[in-house]
């Protein structure tokens, strides 16, 4: 069973990216990326440009606001980083502009188009206050963990949550912000494991994952929501097996 994993991502992937339709190009650049002497120099870090392709979305889909990046959130899907990580911490800012507004970050992704439209990875979940009240159930409203930073493995990637809902990791405090508010993150990914700053305080995680190394997008998911101040510090790799890294990507001219 462990052969025919990585077997049946790259099979999909080659039939995904030899498809006429399926081409990722470049879009713009935003954001910037440094190394781990960022953390212990006194000298101001060298910084990269960190660039972006698009995967299944369009080139209206984004725009900037001055240093805001806006997505529109249509249609449904994601951007993602020119490059693969695997040992990082990623600050982000993001704010929603519509009640139940609906986004996230992925990490440790393929960047291939799955199931809804959306690749593989680790969701980090960046959801509207009032999500939880516009999707009720037979009257029932959904856990508010929903709308607090919850983190997930999807597309066959699993992972041991710390606070377990399900398969799922709640925040162990609700500290997320609504619309038009804007929400720090920090997530520390190392070795398989992940954890959660929501607005200044650690109060989520998850551990194992079974992919460790891949691509960072940003998705697009039906409400527009606006991000800033994206920093990636890379950290030292760690041992890892050819079946824990995504399958690299080519791009499109």
């Amino acid at each position: 069973m462990k052969i025919l994993r990585p077997l049946s991502k790259v099979f999909l992937l080659f039939l995904l990216t030899n498809s006429p339709s399926f081409c990722q190009e470049y879009l713009f650049e935003f954001g910037k990326s440094r190394g781990i002497e960022a953390l212990v120099s006194d000298q101001s870090p060298k910084e990269n440009s960190l660039k972006w392709y698009n995967v299944n979305t369009e080139k209206d889909t984004w725009y900037f606001e001055g240093q805001e990046l806006v997505c529109r959130g249509l249609p449904i899907g994601v951007i993602r980083s020119e490059k693969q990580y695997e040992n990082f911490i990623m600050h982000i800012e993001w704010k929603h502009m519509e009640l139940g507004g609906n986004s996230g970050t992925f990490v440790w992704s393929g960047a291939v188009p799955g199931e809804q439209r959306l690749p593989d990875g680790v969701e980090v979940q960046m959801l509207e206050l009032d999500w939880v009240n516009q999707n009720k159930k037979d009257g029932v409203l959904p856990p508010i963990a929903y709308v607090h930073g919850e983190l997930f493995g999807v597309g066959g990637v699993t992972t041991i949550p710390d606070n377990p809902r399900g398969t799922r990791s709640k925040s162990i405090e609700n500290r997320c912000l609504g619309k038009g508010e804007w929400n720090t993150y920090v997530v520390i990914c190392v070795d398989g494991v992940i954890k959660l700053s929501v607005n200044g305080k650690f109060v989520n995680g998850i551990s194992q994952s079974s992919q460790k190394k891949g691509y960072i997008c940003l998705e697009s998911e039906g409400a527009p929501i606006h991000f800033r101040n994206l920093k990636i510090t890379e950290l030292p790799s760690a041992v890892i097996s050819a079946e824990q890294i995504a399958p690299l990507l080519t791009s499109g001219n």
